[in-house]
């Protein structure tokens, strides 16, 4: 929902020979995108410098903060200006969403002036490859849908247990050896309960990015002006590390890569054999990222081997270290010093904290929001990314492991909550909430292996939190929300986005009967049919179509399913209802 918009009458109807103004190397690049769409309408587009151009676009507007945008469509022109690249573009995103999908072709945009800045800085979306791994043509798929909904960071969880999905040329170990597990485990691990119950496919799994392919992704995204942060785990989740190089170990053993889940002792001993291996490999991916941030991770970091490690007791007895715990903070005080050295700032999970932090260092907060505000009270800026609102792993449907549903790692997760949540606590005062950068949705992939679950698992709560992190928090409405979210649906059939298709809902009406209760059903879907069933069978293309409001005698229990299907064939997940 944009700040403000002011509608009038009628339409600007684009000719088929148009025009753009573009002067600057971000109005050129964006000229290019609105190129690349006109050229679906078969329109004829030249970039010049006409004043007179049919749309114009100008950075020339320093009254507008930097992503903020005026988006005026007149029965003349269409005119984008902002004060920077990010805002020109995202003015773009909006007159896109103007044009009504599927139209290709008489191209109108009603006449409209939007005047919009986002609430937050950080609008992010984070992607783990290391569990499961997806090719750059998907990755840079990604980056075209989060950039279209005004998100404007991609977190890129690039190593752990399972494998390391970077190519570093001092260590060419990482690809060889760390970047495979020799096999993945079968089902979901949480319902393992005997040593019995662990079944693996018995298939090798991998893959990693080339420099040249993370340059080349990097690229695409400064286009869309996405900043890219990696992640590179340290000092836990590195069981694929030590299966390369177990001399960073504290001691000796046979390391290989995960293949089950979870949280592992087996981590990096904090040696200086160890410093030298990660200021190698930090030095190799600060070149390749532009960005400021780099993440370190740091969460889930047992200390069991470094309690038993006489290396760790000394380190502990040279550094006046008392609590075994503090050596992270003391090894990540080191790692950050030496990111700075390279122009970047350190950020990790919320567990950066328990070993001691210093100021310059930012928190994502994970494990609900209370790390994100102890950070904040300390004068560190946070990133909100607490589970129970903003983990898209977790289940869209009430019953954990629904038949009808993809396997999830567990936890129910609707859209509505997700819309719902507030990245700035209460607990804060205005001046500390300053601290809080933004919000950022993460999706494990334990359980998530193909593009197309990813888009599922993604869509459309991934629009929750994009309108979470852009539109002020007093104005969120989530039934406007959900009336705007239908007109969605066909754009991302069109950019073939598998998106989870809504269940029916149930309609409270006031509509009585003295004999009869009157059961009302609708569908988010626009042109999206109900199908139904009173017998218990499960409703299917073939069960009758809903029509019109259902008439059930008050004196029957009667169990009504329902099913949306989309106009392109695709179903819901079934729903129950019993009426009355």
């Amino acid at each position: 929902m944009p700040a403000e918009i002011k509608s009038q009458n009628g339409v600007f109807t684009l000719p088929q020979n148009i025009k753009i103004s573009a002067k600057t190397t971000d109005e050129v690049n964006v000229a290019n995108f609105i190129k690349d769409w006109l050229a679906q309408y078969h329109k004829t587009v030249s970039i010049g410098t006409d004043t007179k151009a049919h749309i114009i676009l100008s950075t020339s507007a320093p009254a507008l903060k930097e992503e903020a945008y005026q988006l005026d469509v007149t029965a003349k022109n269409i005119k984008i200006a902002a004060s920077s690249g990010p805002g020109l573009f995202y003015g773009f995103q909006t007159l896109l969403q103007l044009v009504p999908a599927g139209n290709k072709t008489t191209l109108q945009i009603p006449l409209v002036t939007v005047q919009d800045q986002p609430t937050f800085k950080w609008r992010g979306s984070m992607l783990d490859v290391s569990r499961h791994f997806f090719p750059v043509s998907f990755i840079k798929k990604y980056i075209d849908f989060i950039s279209a909904y005004k998100l404007n960071t991609f977190h890129w969880h690039l190593t752990d247990d399972q494998g390391w999905r970077i190519e570093i040329k001092k260590y060419p170990k990482l690809t060889q050896v760390a970047a495979f597990r020799k096999e993945t485990l079968i089902g979901a691990q949480q319902q393992m309960k005997k040593p019995e119950d662990y079944k693996y496919d018995a298939t090798p799994y991998g893959g990693f990015y080339t420099q040249d392919e993370i340059k080349e992704v990097v690229a695409y995204a400064q286009k869309r002006y996405i900043t890219v942060v990696p992640e590179i785990e340290m000092p836990g989740h590195s069981v694929a590390v030590l299966a390369a190089y177990p001399e960073l170990a504290c001691k000796p053993g046979n390391y290989a890569a995960a293949t089950k889940w979870g949280v592992f002792e087996d981590i990096v001993c904090p040696s200086e054999q160890t410093f030298q291996f990660f200021e190698n490999v930090l030095t190799e991916v600060a070149t390749l990222f532009p960005g400021k941030y780099i993440h370190i991770g740091g969460d889930e970091a047992p200390k069991t081997v470094w309690k038993e490690s006489a290396a760790v007791q000394k380190i502990m007895a040279d550094n006046q270290i008392k609590d075994v715990e503090k050596v992270q903070g003391w090894f990540n005080a080191r790692i950050e010093k030496f990111l700075q050295s390279k122009g970047k700032k350190l950020i990790g999970w919320d567990e950066i904290l328990e070993g001691g932090i210093s100021p310059a260092s930012t928190v994502m907060s994970w494990r609900g929001e209370a790390g994100g505000i102890e950070a904040a009270k300390h004068g560190n800026d946070v990133v909100m990314s607490p589970s129970p609102y903003v983990y898209l792993d977790y289940g869209q449907h009430p019953q954990v492991h629904h038949p009808d549903e993809p396997l999830m790692i567990g936890g129910y997760l609707p859209l509505e909550k997700v819309y719902n949540y507030n990245p700035l606590p209460t607990e804060l005062t205005p001046a500390l909430q300053k601290h809080i950068l933004g919000v950022q949705a993460n999706l494990w992939t334990e359980y998530i292996t193909t593009p197309q679950k990813v888009e599922y698992a993604l869509f459309p709560r991934i629009l929750a939190v994009a309108e979470m992190a852009w539109t002020a928090p007093d104005k969120k409405n989530f039934s406007n929300f959900e009336n705007r979210l239908a007109s969605q649906f066909a754009r991302l059939d069109e950019k073939d986005i598998y998106y989870r298709v809504p269940e029916p809902k149930q309609v409270e009406t006031n509509q009585t009967n003295k004999d009869k209760a009157i059961f009302t059903l609708t569908t988010l879907v626009p042109g999206g049919e109900i199908r139904y069933t009173l017998d218990g069978h499960i409703p299917d293309k073939t069960t009758k179509l809903y029509s019109q409001p259902i008439a059930i005698p008050k004196n029957q229990k009667i169990k009504v399913r329902a099913v949306t299907i989309t106009p392109n064939g695709r179903h819901s997940t079934p729903v129950e209802f019993l009426v009355p």
